[in-house]
């Protein structure tokens, strides 16, 4: 429900701009290089959200900070949010393999379990248990 309210379009340009602590014209270059889309109200006002005002300053810092151009910026975003899909996707896929290992190990048990329900003592010969398998030893 947090994830929700930060992405709820809330404020109107002006308010935005005085969030992120720039012009509002500023945040409409942004939106026509494609940098920012905020939503639209009915009455087709731009309407911002939390996260769209988050994004507006890290925008602002890779200008003012790191010295990048807006092209640059474009492509700080578009490779953080493909790493952010990435990561999203391996922390899928550590599911899926821990789920693999898991149904592996129940697996190997089961086989265990059933060859140890085979097992049969032959006559001068003894089973022994040792480390949690069975293994056949000649008497002595």
């Amino acid at each position: 429900m947090v994830s929700d309210d930060r992405k709820r379009p809330l404020f109107m340009i002006s308010v935005a701009a005085e969030l992120a602590e720039m012009h509002p014209q500023t945040l409409r270059m942004y939106e026509r290089k494609g940098l920012i889309k905020p939503s639209r109200s009915s009455r087709s006002t731009r309407l911002y959200s939390m996260e769209d005002v988050e994004r507006l300053q890290h925008i602002q810092r890779l200008t003012s900070v790191a010295g990048l151009n807006l092209a640059g910026v474009e492509r700080v975003l578009d490779l953080e949010y493909r790493m952010t899909e990435l990561l999203q996707r391996i922390e899928a896929l550590e599911v899926e393999l821990a789920d693999a290992v898991d149904a592996a190990q129940r697996e190997l048990d089961e086989a265990h379990r059933s060859y140890r329900k085979e097992l049969v003592a032959l006559p001068g010969r003894e089973i022994v248990l040792r480390a949690g398998y069975r293994r056949e030893t000649r008497s002595r």
